[in-house]
């Protein structure tokens, strides 16, 4: 499998045989990975290329500079809100990013570190082993920007920290810690800054020397859970790229470009 076609995504080999595909998301702005058109895209696409590689046994994806991922790009943003056929081929990746990791055979651990947001912690939440550092920033961040929680919200926080916990923290925007993150059970695992990625790669060494079709099919078997709230997570999409067209989203992306609270109507 060539990966030279990854714009914003590093990709390189780890272990015995390269059996471990080091993915990290680039900082493009030299301080966080954002979710630009390309990224967007990118994140979305590469968990079909990690399925059709025979020679990838277990992927881990990380984010470079000040943190694990960004958040969309607010002039993205804008565009959406403008054009139906730009908020259109969004919805898509943003559906494709969900089910394709979900579908991705392989097993993926994600090493998340600082602001974890955005398109990035669809990902870091989706991976099948999630490790955060404890002082990571976990925010979803949809009702401030003044859209629903679509992404990845509806179809797995429930399931991983319960509804309670789910409802405060999506409704609210409020942050949670790596080490809170762990305590309430919406990451597998949280650590010291300094051994997120020994640990990350240690795990995916442990995932990558174990019987394959063991792991994979405990995977698949796993995710029907997730499956079953696929008509969840479609309304909550549907829903949130609806909001994009409507007067709310504006007020949130000027607040944010003049970093101030925002003012609904």
């Amino acid at each position: 499998m060539d990966y030279g076609h990854y714009r914003t995504l590093s990709i390189s080999r780890r272990g015995a045989a390269g059996a471990v595909l080091d993915i990290q998301m680039r900082a493009a702005n030299g301080k966080l990975p954002t979710a630009g058109p390309d990224g967007h895209r990118e994140l979305a696409e590469i968990w079909r290329d990690v399925a059709a590689d025979d020679s990838v046994r277990c992927a881990v994806l990380r984010g470079e500079g000040m943190g694990f991922s960004g958040g969309g790009d607010l002039a993205m943003v804008e565009q959406m809100a403008l054009d139906d056929a730009v908020r259109t081929r969004v919805w898509k990746e943003a559906r494709d990013l969900v089910y394709n990791l979900i579908n991705c055979d392989k097993p993926i651990v994600s090493a998340m570190h600082g602001p974890a947001v955005g398109a990035g912690l669809v990902a870091g939440l989706l991976a099948d082993i999630s490790i955060a550092s404890k002082t990571a920033k976990i925010v979803d961040g949809h009702t401030r920007l003044g859209v629903a929680a679509g992404d990845h919200a509806a179809i797995v926080w429930p399931l991983l920290c319960g509804m309670a916990k789910a409802k405060y923290h999506l409704l609210l925007c409020e942050p949670v810690s790596g080490e809170e993150a762990e305590r309430i059970g919406l990451v597998s695992l949280a650590v010291d800054d300094a051994e997120l990625l020994p640990r990350a790669y240690e795990v995916a060494d442990r995932l990558a020397a174990g019987s394959q079709s063991a792991i994979r099919f405990t995977k698949y078997a796993l995710n029907n859970w997730l499956r079953q709230a696929g008509p969840t997570f479609d309304a909550s999409l549907a829903l949130e790229f609806m909001g994009f067209a409507g007067p709310d989203v504006r007020e949130g992306v000027a607040s944010l470009r003049e970093r101030r609270a925002p003012k609904f109507a």
